[in-house]
């Protein structure tokens, strides 16, 4: 069976890859799991950098900031290489970079060196997230294989962002804070090696492509001004409009500019693809809510219930289970049932989930009582919205862009992650000096946030059989 979307992917033949299905998808998926997972191991880790370090307030937010504004920055720029030097190439490129990184930070031996390690490893990620996405895309064909591919992909990074607490809490009590870095080396090898054994070599169309620098500079510059102010809304108040505007008039300027380019960085024309346009927005507004489950759920098991950090790894098991069951069903549910209805079901009860969560949290909660329940819902419910979404996002394009495709995808993920994070973080600091009731308030905003995302599902194209 074929699947595409009217009026979209129709009369295109794509070429497709050669190389082993097996080895794309664990490849793309140990990648996207790297990629997501030092963004949250690093958290747990940050009070024996600090002490181990010597590092103040203003550095310990630095080693965050470095690898999220590199990562944000840099993402279509990976997603655009991948298209015009092939995906095996820039794969292993953005692996190397990424693991060296951690070699390094894992061997920092001041604040500074600790800073850039993570700037690099950032951009490195930055390289890698987009590839892993488009060789899943451009191995697998339209279809039951791609769905249950992009399922896959999907819970495997999912549960890299769930596991981080408990993998940092792990390495650093039980060995160090450095192997947080550390871990990446072996792991990054043995990637490596499949990548480089394994992967197809795509055909090499640096002869004819260039990548667009002026574009390049200008997007880099403007998502990274762009997540900078977003950033610094919370604390910094109006003084963060001065990024936020900057931003916003550089990628004002690579429209302007990729609209006359011969080449440019992301074809303007994509965003014509209704998949990809409402796909894209609806995953920017999914992923502002979507923060809640991870992030403040965390803050209120560590400060409100007193949880160390391990036993807080230990409790988001139950919601990495249920990203996995969620992913798992739909590829299934996507067969028999239009993929906008799943897609419509799975965010409606991962609102459902964080309305419950904000009812029930408080302080004096227990697991059982507060957590799992809650948790469960929201997971299940992301599990069946995301594959459905990353595959509608991605579609109609062709496989000489899948690359910036993936690019653009990753791009809005992250995005509406910090958007939400800003949004979800003055709502509870509004609600007074209580945390319990400041993280159900969280909760309380995030359901409609997801609610309002949802409302978009109903306009991606119909996915025809």
């Amino acid at each position: 069976m074929t699947t595409t979307y009217e009026h979209e992917a129709a009369g295109k033949a794509p070429v497709r890859s050669s190389t082993p299905g097996w080895a794309a998808l664990l490849a793309a998926s140990i990648g996207q799991f790297l990629v997501v997972l030092d963004i949250s191991v690093v958290n747990v880790a940050l009070p024996d950098m600090r002490s181990g370090l010597g590092l103040g307030a203003t550095g310990l937010q630095w080693v965050v900031n470095a690898y999220s504004l590199t990562f944000a920055g840099f993402l279509l720029l990976g997603g655009r290489a991948a298209d015009i030097f092939g995906r095996k190439r820039v794969f292993l490129a953005g692996l190397g970079l990424f693991t060296v990184a951690s070699l390094a930070g894992g061997f920092a031996q001041d604040g500074a060196m600790l800073i850039g390690a993570r700037a690099v490893q950032g951009l490195g990620a930055a390289i890698l997230a987009p590839v892993t996405l488009s060789l899943v895309t451009a191995t697998f064909p339209d279809g039951p294989a791609r769905t249950k591919a992009i399922a896959l992909w999907t819970a495997v990074g999912t549960a890299g962002g769930a596991t981080g607490g408990l993998v940092g809490g792990l390495l650093t009590d039980y060995l160090s804070w450095r192997w947080v870095f550390l871990i990446n080396v072996p792991v990054g090898a043995v990637v490596a090696v499949i990548a480089a054994r394994w992967l197809r070599a795509d055909r090499d169309t640096g002869g004819r492509a260039r990548l667009d620098v002026p574009g390049a500079v200008l997007v880099t510059a403007g998502v990274g001004l762009l997540a900078f102010g977003i950033g610094r809304i919370e604390t910094h108040g109006w003084t963060s409009l001065i990024p936020l505007g900057g931003g916003l008039v550089l990628l004002a300027a690579f429209v302007a500019v990729e609209a006359r380019a011969a080449q440019p960085l992301v074809r303007l024309r994509l965003f014509r693809l209704r998949s990809v346009a409402v796909g894209n927005l609806t995953t920017l507004v999914i992923m502002a809510g979507g923060f809640a489950l991870w992030y403040f759920l965390s803050l209120y098991m560590q400060n409100v219930l007193d949880y160390s950090a391990i036993r807080t790894g230990l409790s988001f098991l139950p919601h990495t289970l249920g990203i996995i069951i969620g992913s798992r069903l739909a590829p299934m549910l996507m067969e028999r049932m239009d993929a906008r209805l799943l897609a419509g079901a799975g965010g409606l009860l991962a609102a459902a989930g964080f309305a419950w969560q904000g009812v029930v949290l408080d302080a004096g909660g227990t697991f059982l009582g507060s957590i799992l329940g809650p948790g469960a819902t929201m997971a299940v419910g992301f599990g069946l919205l995301m594959t459905p979404l990353v595959e509608a996002s991605t579609a109609g394009a062709s496989e000489d862009e899948a690359g910036a495709v993936a690019g653009v995808v990753n791009t809005s993920r992250t995005i509406g992650g910090a958007i939400g994070l800003t949004v979800l973080s003055a709502a509870a600091a509004a609600s007074g000096p209580d945390l319990a009731d400041g993280y159900a308030t969280a909760f309380l905003v995030a359901a409609l946030i997801t609610v309002a995302g949802t409302a978009l599902v109903p306009f991606l194209p119909r996915r025809r059989s």
